[in-house]
């Protein structure tokens, strides 16, 4: 049995559903859609909020998750912004900081996770997004793999991830 028949009718509610009117209960509906769906359709969902004109930023989200994310799921993610940055993209003064973690050390630690503040991690995130767009895709399957740190980006993009994730076949 294939999850869409386990929790299709849950997700009926979600088909077209918008982040500038979430349903009521979209938080409790994601904490039982998420752990049965496949990764794959939760990070299709993720990148449509993330690219989404209804929701916040990318870089902004990604410094909210980042805040609430523990060592190695900041290493985690930055690690894959860094990857899309590279080095030589690390100029200017939030920037700048971040070079000193990438002294010919890969990949960042969780303890050298720890001391990038969340705002360093938009000013990196909007930077990778400009420098490669695909990083929204990664940093997507990155948060998929860590449903309960997408819970903390509020009823809006939650509900673009469950009509996404509605649509999945």
């Amino acid at each position: 049995m294939g999850f869409m028949s386990q929790i299709g009718g849950l997700l009926q509610q979600y088909s077209g559903a918008s982040a500038a009117s979430p349903p009521e209960n979209v938080e409790r509906d994601f904490q039982q859609v998420a752990p049965q769906v496949p990764q794959a359709a939760l990070s299709g969902g993720l990148s449509e909020a993330f690219r989404s004109k209804e929701t916040p930023p990318f870089g902004q989200m990604v410094s909210q998750l980042f805040g609430q994310s523990n060592g190695e799921q900041r290493a985690g993610i930055l690690n894959r912004l860094m990857g899309a940055v590279g080095t030589a993209g690390l100029s200017g003064s939030v920037l700048g900081g971040l070079s000193s973690l990438m002294q010919g050390r890969t990949p960042i630690t969780p303890d050298q996770a720890q001391q990038v503040s969340p705002d360093a991690v938009q000013h990196l995130a909007e930077h990778a997004e400009k420098n490669d767009p695909s990083i929204i895709d990664r940093a997507s399957e990155f948060y998929a793999q860590h449903p309960t740190l997408v819970q903390g980006l509020g009823a809006g993009a939650l509900a673009l991830v469950m009509s996404r994730i509605s649509q999945h076949r």
